[in-house]
């Protein structure tokens, strides 16, 4: 099975999970006991979007040069609940933050750290390997340290707002 086979298949796995739950809070702890760095959906995810970052087919659009890139890879569809499934990529020198956005229906994001200290920031603090699920109408500019890191995003309708 090819990586980008293999991320929709195990992305549906969370995804048959997740389509009826908003995110926020309990979802972040949800995923994270349920699909956290211990399991291994969570490690199966990690390496094909990382497969998919090496091999060009995600996170290839630069936002802010080659450290700060990302994707659409799926459109949201019957198949996937009607979440999109995007790729971000952030290699941070200090702290980077990323585009101002908005989630009108909440985000969904594996963490996959490159950097064995990378972190972003989310909703519960500082994460490196795990999830976050910011809430309907959050607003943030993701901000990143210590390192390179890659974020499998899940969007309920696909749907963000930049500016």
């Amino acid at each position: 099975m090819d990586h980008r086979t293999a991320l929709l298949r195990h992305s549906l796995t969370v995804l048959d999970e997740i389509k009826d739950r908003t995110p926020g809070k309990a979802v972040e702890e949800w995923l994270n006991r349920a699909y956290g760095p211990g399991s291994a959906t969570y490690w199966n995810l990690a390496a094909a979007i990382t497969r998919g970052v090496e091999d060009g087919w995600a996170a290839d659009e630069e936002v802010d040069g080659p450290h700060y890139r990302r994707s659409l890879i799926l459109e949201p569809s019957a198949q996937t609940h009607y979440f999109s499934l995007n790729a971000v990529y952030i290699n941070s020198r200090a702290v980077l933050r990323g585009q101002r956005h908005m989630h009108p229906y909440g985000e969904i994001n594996l963490i996959v750290p490159i950097s064995p200290r990378a972190q972003i920031a989310g909703p519960l603090g500082w994460r490196g390997c795990g999830w976050t699920a910011p809430g309907p109408g959050s607003a943030h500019a993701a901000e990143v340290k210590d390192g390179a890191l890659i974020l499998l995003v899940y969007l309920p309708a696909g749907r963000v707002s930049y500016g």
